[in-house]
C-alpha cells in the first residue's frame, strides 16, 4: 500500500468519524431543534484547532471555518488537559468567536495517543434555553450579553471521564428547559466518545504520524482546490452596500458595506463603511477574524464551483478580512449577539452583490435574506415548554440560466424543517398551512425563489418570538433587470377585528385561539421578466407560484382559465417594452440613498468610528432620526415629495459637517 493510498484511507476514516459523531448526537438528543431541525454539528480538529474532518451532509455546514484553539487554551489555564476531560463553553468573547451566541453550547474533548494530545473532538448544539431575559434567551432588544443568559467561559464539565456535578448543576439551574438541555448534553458527550473510539482505532492501525500528517494534507488539499475555484472571479475590487430594516430597538436601518478584492484566487473582504455596533442583539462577535458569519457566502460559492471539495479549514486559507473594531461585524464585549444570524444574512447578500460583479454567470441574485426561528414558549404547570416551532426561511436567488429554489435558502445554514406531526405533539398548537407563498419570488427571465407561508393556531397562553424577521422594508434585490422579491409579513388574527401587525417583533403574548401568519420574503429575479418564456410563466401560474394578475403585470403573460393566450401575450409584451419596466433593488433603497448617499454615508461612518465606542450607536441614531423626522413615518416605503427628500438630506449633511468639524 503506497503512502498516498494510506493517506486517502485515513482521510476517509476521519471524515466518516465526524459523520458518525453527528449521527450519534442527533439520534440521542432531546430537543426538537437538535433532533429534527439539526441545529448542531461535530468535527475533528488538528493541534492548531482547525477543523480537518467536517461532515458534508449533516448538521450546520457553515461553521467549518471556526477554530477551537483559543477555547482549549483558556480551559488549560487551570491545569493541563487529561484523557477523558471535556470542555464546555458558550461565551463568544472568551472563545474568540467559536460560540457565536449563548444558546450555542460548545463541547471539546482532547484526543490522546498515550500521554500526548493528537487533536480534538468538537460538537455544538443550539440549546432550547440558557436563561436570560426572555424564553429561548434570544431577543432583538437585549442590550448586552448579560441579558442573554448564562455566560459559560471555557471550563471542564468532565474530568477524567467523570461529569463534574457542580458545573452541570450550575448550567442546568440557569435554564428554563433543564431536562431538554441535560438530554442534549448527554448526546454531545456520547458523540465525543464515538469520535474518541474511532480516532483510537485509526491510531492503532495507522499510527500517530499518519493521523497528524493526513489532517494537514486534508486542509492543504482543500486550500489548493479553493484557490483554484476562486480564480473564476476576475481580479479587481467590487463593492456593494445592503441594509437591515432596523436594529431591533431604534427603528433605524443598519448599513452593511463590503468591498471584495480578488487577486489570483485570493480574496480580501473589507467591511469598512459598515455601521458601528448597535445597542441590540444584531451584533457579530467575529473578533476581527475570518469568522463563519462573515464568509458563509464565500464557502457556498466555492462549493458551487467545486462540488467535490471536502469541507475543512482549507476553505478559508486564502481569505482575509478587515472587520473594523467596534463595528456591527466586530462587536466588542459586552455587546448582545443573540440575533447575529440576521446580520449574517445581510452580510451574505452584500457579499453576493459584490461577487456577482466579478462572476455574473455564477453568482445569484439576493436570497430572501432571513432565517426566522419561530419560537413558542408555553407556560405549563410542570414548567415552561420552549420549542422552535419552525425555522422559517425564504427562497434562493435566481441566477443566469436557472430559477431560484422555492422556499429553501441555505444561505447561512442547512437547517431542516420540523415535521408538522412532531410540532403538534410537542406544543399546544395546530398548523393550518405550511407552504410556498404565491407572488413572492422576484420576477425575471429566471424567477427568484418564493418565500414560505406558515399559519398556525395556538391553544394555550404563550409567548411568541420571531427573532430575525427581516426584509419587511428593504426587498431582496434582483440582477440584470430582475425584480426584487416580496417583503416579509407577520400578522396575528388576519382579517379579524383583533388583527395585529407587530412593528418590531420581540416577545409577543398570544392567547388560545390566536392565529399567527408569517410570510417570508421571496428572492430576487435575474434578467428581464419580459424575456421569460411564456410557457414557464404559465407553469408557474398552474403551480400556484405566480397569480394570473402578476403574470400579466410582471411578465406581460396573459393566462385565461389556466391556459396561455399567445396572441394577447404578444400584444401585451409589445406594449410593455415600449413603456419600460422597473428593475433592480426596489424603490425603497433608491429613496433611502437619495437622502443618505453612499459616499456621504461613508464619511458619516468614518466620523462615528472616530468617536469613543460607547457614543457611536446613540449618536448615529440621533443624527439619522433628526433627518427622518422630516419624512413620512413609512419612509422609505411609499412615495415621498422631492422637497421632503431635499430637506432631510440637508439636515443630514449639516449634522455630518458638524461631526467632521
Amino acid at each position: 500500500m503506497t503512502t498516498d493510498i494510506a493517506r486517502d484511507i485515513v482521510a476517509l476514516k476521519l471524515r466518516a468519524a465526524s459523520e458518525e459523531m453527528c449521527k450519534t448526537l442527533q439520534r440521542t438528543s432531546r430537543s426538537l431543534y437538535v433532533k429534527e431541525t439539526a441545529d448542531f454539528c461535530c468535527a475533528l480538529a488538528d493541534l492548531e484547532g482547525r477543523f480537518a474532518a467536517y461532515p458534508r451532509n449533516i448538521g450546520v455546514s457553515g461553521f467549518v471555518g471556526l477554530n477551537v484553539r483559543a477555547t482549549v487554551e483558556a480551559a488549560a489555564e487551570s491545569g493541563p488537559l487529561r484523557p477523558g476531560d471535556v470542555i464546555i463553553a458558550n461565551d463568544p468573547y472568551s472563545t474568540m468567536g467559536l460560540a457565536t451566541h449563548l444558546p450555542d453550547i460548545q463541547m471539546i474533548r482532547p484526543y490522546f495517543d498515550g500521554e500526548e494530545i493528537i487533536g480534538y473532538g468538537w460538537c455544538f448544539i443550539h440549546c432550547s434555553d440558557i436563561g436570560g431575559r426572555v424564553p429561548s434567551s434570544i431577543s432583538p432588544s437585549n442590550d448586552s450579553v448579560f441579558a442573554e443568559g448564562l455566560q459559560i467561559p471555557p471550563v471542564r464539565i468532565v474530568r477524567g471521564g467523570q461529569i463534574d456535578p457542580d458545573v452541570l448543576r450550575l448550567v442546568l439551574r440557569n435554564s428554563r428547559t433543564p431536562e431538554a438541555n441535560h438530554g442534549d448534553f448527554q448526546a454531545m458527550l456520547a458523540a465525543l466518545e464515538t469520535g474518541c473510539r474511532r480516532v483510537q482505532e485509526i491510531l492503532d492501525r495507522y499510527g500517530r504520524e499518519a493521523v497528524l500528517s493526513t489532517k494537514a494534507a486534508m486542509i492543504e488539499e482543500t486550500g489548493v482546490r479553493t484557490r483554484s475555484a476562486l480564480r473564476v472571479l476576475e481580479d479587481g475590487s467590487y463593492r456593494f452596500v445592503d441594509y437591515l430594516d432596523h436594529d431591533g430597538v431604534s427603528g433605524v436601518p443598519v448599513r452593511i458595506s463590503v468591498e471584495i478584492t480578488m487577486r489570483d484566487g485570493t480574496m480580501h473582504i473589507d467591511f469598512t463603511g459598515t455601521d458601528p455596533q448597535v445597542n441590540s442583539a444584531f451584533n457579530v462577535a467575529s473578533q476581527g477574524t475570518v469568522h463563519a458569519w462573515l464568509v458563509t457566502r464565500v464557502l457556498a460559492l466555492v462549493g458551487t464551483l467545486d462540488s467535490e471539495i471536502h469541507l475543512n479549514a482549507g476553505l478559508t486559507r486564502d481569505v482575509t478580512v478587515n472587520a473594523p473594531h467596534g463595528s456591527l461585524v466586530n462587536a466588542q464585549r459586552p455587546s448582545a449577539v443573540g440575533v447575529r444570524h440576521a446580520s449574517s444574512s445581510r452580510v451574505n447578500d452584500a457579499l453576493s452583490g459584490a461577487l456577482v460583479q466579478a462572476a455574473p454567470q455564477v453568482v445569484p441574485a439576493a436570497s430572501s435574506g432571513l432565517v426566522v426561528p419561530v419560537v413558542l414558549a408555553e407556560q405549563r404547570a410542570g414548567g415552561d415548554v420552549v420549542q422552535v416551532l419552525e425555522p422559517m426561511v425564504g427562497g434562493m436567488g435566481a441566477r443566469d440560466g436557472a430559477d431560484g429554489v422555492d422556499g429553501r435558502d441555505s444561505g447561512i445554514s442547512n437547517l431542516s424543517n420540523n415535521p408538522v406531526e412532531t410540532v403538534e405533539a410537542e406544543l399546544s398548537t395546530t398548523i393550518h398551512r405550511y407552504g410556498l407563498r404565491e407572488d413572492s419570488g422576484g420576477a425575471g427571465r429566471w424567477r427568484g425563489g418564493t418565500g414560505l407561508e406558515l399559519v398556525f393556531e395556538v391553544h394555550a397562553r404563550a409567548s411568541l418570538l420571531t427573532r430575525g424577521l427581516e426584509r419587511r422594508l428593504f426587498r431582496p434585490w434582483g440582477v440584470a433587470g430582475g425584480h426584487p422579491g416580496a417583503r416579509s409579513e407577520l400578522v396575528i388574527n388576519e382579517g379579524t377585528a383583533t388583527e395585529q401587525r407587530p412593528a418590531a417583533p420581540d416577545v409577543i403574548p398570544v392567547a388560545p385561539g390566536d392565529v399567527i401568519t408569517l410570510r417570508t420574503a421571496g428572492a430576487g429575479g435575474y434578467g428581464d421578466p419580459l424575456d421569460r418564456k411564456p410557457g414557464a410563466v404559465e407553469a408557474d401560474v398552474r403551480a400556484g407560484l405566480v397569480s394570473v394578475a402578476a403574470a400579466e403585470r410582471d411578465y406581460g403573460v396573459v393566462v385565461t382559465d389556466g391556459v396561455l393566450d399567445p396572441a394577447a401575450t404578444a400584444s401585451r409584451r409589445a406594449n410593455r417594452r415600449a413603456a419600460g419596466h422597473g428593475v433592480g433593488r426596489g424603490a425603497e433603497v433608491s429613496r433611502w440613498e437619495s437622502v443618505f448617499g453612499i459616499e456621504d454615508y461613508d464619511r458619516f461612518v468614518a466620523a462615528l468610528m472616530a468617536r469613543p465606542l460607547e457614543e457611536r450607536s446613540s449618536l448615529r441614531e440621533t443624527v439619522l432620526r433628526e433627518a427622518l423626522d422630516l419624512l413620512p413615518s413609512s419612509f422609505p416605503a411609499g412615495d415621498v415629495e422631492d422637497a421632503a427628500i431635499a430637506g432631510a438630506r440637508d439636515r443630514f449633511m449639516t449634522a455630518l459637517a458638524a461631526m467632521e468639524a
